[in-house]
């Protein structure tokens, strides 16, 4: 049920780019599918997109997981191009060009990294410390 949710939700996306709302909206089902698979509560996760990163291992896998969620993650490693396809897909024509700005600026970040969750997580803060206002985190 989950994944003919997750696929209809990515299908209306590529008709569509969603409004900030609907990103959000759709990234609850990612959030509670990653929090049980991480062991995590809301208050440790719930304030990352206000900049509250917590360096907690679960809260990294966390991460992690949303970013494999949205197909941001490839052969075990963020990838770029699946980011800014993602982004095309999905994001409101007002956030597109912020947000590929914040991926390109922190696309060295993961190479620091061999464990996806730290390379995931510090990416992550890397992209909400580049542009606060336009981040979007699940």
């Amino acid at each position: 049920m989950f994944l003919k949710l997750l696929m209809l939700t990515v299908l209306f996306c590529a008709i569509h780019a969603m409004t900030r709302q609907q990103l959000k909206n759709s990234g609850k089902m990612l959030k509670k599918n990653c929090m049980g698979k991480n062991q995590v509560t809301e208050d440790q996760i719930g304030s990352i997109e206000k900049g509250k990163f917590i360096e907690d291992k679960n809260v990294m896998c966390y991460i992690a997981c949303i970013y494999q969620m949205t197909q941001v993650i490839k052969n075990n490693k963020l990838n770029y191009e699946a980011s800014l396809k993602q982004v095309d897909i999905m994001y409101p024509a007002e956030l597109k060009e912020s947000a590929k700005k914040s991926i390109e600026n922190c696309k060295h970040i993961s190479s620091k990294y061999k464990d996806i969750c730290e390379a995931s997580y510090w990416t992550a803060k890397c992209m909400y410390e580049d542009n606060p206002k336009d981040f979007v985190f699940a």
